[in-house]
């Protein structure tokens, strides 16, 4: 499941698949007659993707209103289990598939890619006076090399009263939070956060407290991809013949300008400099969520268990009205899925609306 952006490519003919899997150059492929066309990114794949890694990624808003208090630790182990678009073609193409046991290329495609992203954590908790608290968290992307780091702070601006009118009253609180992404070298990810919670601790027995709580996260998902290969199989040098710059001392002879682009040998099989183009960067991806969070904790003296249950509250185009795909400053194309039509639809058109399911064991002292 890491993601393989490789494949995000606005006409495939551009390449071809090899025998034992993997995507080479295709030095063939001519659509309009002319030279051999290069691969070009198809934005709008990774801007879905993106917006459901982010998803699953962003911080979880775990937590009742009630802080650990002055001088209060907590330290626990969480799981969430995040739904994805699993049938849609940008998870298909965008996502590792098996890799061949003779050749180790991974195919060109994940053709059963899982239902849930599994996130595992450890997060650990500092309470400070006056309501304020602030964690730390460290992540594994299951099934992936994808690891996850971050902060929250947060401030409970009414909890504790336990007599008179204002233990009629909910605890309250607010926080910020971010998580960033380690471990691929295809995508950078960073995923803030902002989210208020209301929650009632429930005495039961004098030792047992259950404290059910709800909320609302608005969050922000910024993702952006490194310098990726479309034709990761085929070694440009090797396809070119290398010879050397087009420089006066090693001159390319069928132009006269002399801009230490590659030269390429004329040897059969070889002089084709068209895999030198076959690498891109996609589009910046920018998007806001809305999600409602509620869930349930169980206490016993030190011991807390807790299950949690996120949701969007609007689907992901429709979070983001206005947010069309950039245009080409060059050509005036309007860039992503639509970019043969021309249509500049909602990046996020399509993107189904996703929940997480979590739970976390954990010690306060």
């Amino acid at each position: 499941m890491d993601p393989a952006l490789g494949r995000f490519v606005v006409d495939q003919g551009c390449r071809s698949v090899g025998t034992g899997g993997g995507l080479y150059y295709n030095p063939a492929y001519h659509p309009t007659g002319g030279a051999p066309a290069f691969c070009r990114a198809k934005d709008g794949d990774f801007s879905k993707l993106v917006a459901q890694y982010g998803f699953a990624v962003a911080p979880s808003a775990m937590h009742s209103a009630r802080s650990t208090g002055f001088g209060g630790f907590e330290l626990a182990i969480e799981a969430d289990y995040t739904s994805i678009d699993n049938k849609a073609d940008y998870w298909k193409r965008g996502t590792q598939g098996l890799q061949d046991p003779s050749s180790k290329r991974f195919s060109d495609s994940n053709p059963t890619p899982a239902g849930l992203l599994q996130l595992y954590q450890m997060k650990i908790r500092k309470g400070f006076p006056f309501g304020l608290e602030l964690t730390g968290a460290f992540g594994w992307l299951s099934n992936t090399t994808i690891f996850t780091i971050g902060a929250d702070v947060r401030m409970s601006i009414l909890e504790g009263f336990r007599t008179g009118i204002p233990a009629i009253f909910p605890d309250i609180s607010v926080g910020g939070s971010v998580r960033t992404v380690a471990g691929t070298p295809e995508m950078q990810l960073t995923v803030a956060g902002f989210d208020a919670q209301l929650s009632k601790p429930i005495p039961i027995a004098g030792s047992l407290i259950i404290t059910p709580y709800g909320g609302y996260q608005w969050i922000r998902i910024f993702g952006d991809s490194g310098l990726v290969d479309f034709t990761p199989n085929t070694d440009p040098v090797a396809a070119c013949g290398f010879k050397g710059t087009n420089t006066p001392a090693t001159p390319d002879s069928t132009t006269p300008y002399r801009d230490g682009t590659p030269v390429c040998s004329s040897n059969a099989g070889k002089g084709s400099g068209g895999d030198f183009n076959n690498t891109g960067v996609f589009n910046a991806v920018r998007l806001t969520r809305h999600r409602l969070d509620f869930g349930l904790q169980f206490r016993v003296q030190v011991v807390k268990l807790g299950v949690h249950f996120v949701t969007d509250l609007t689907s992901p185009e429709a979070a983001n009205q206005g947010s069309d795909h950039q245009v080409d400053p060059v050509t005036g194309i309007k860039l992503g899925d639509k970019a043969a039509a021309g249509t500049g639809d909602n990046e996020f058109k399509g993107v189904a609306k996703q929940w997480t399911l979590g739970v976390d064991l954990g010690m306060i002292f």
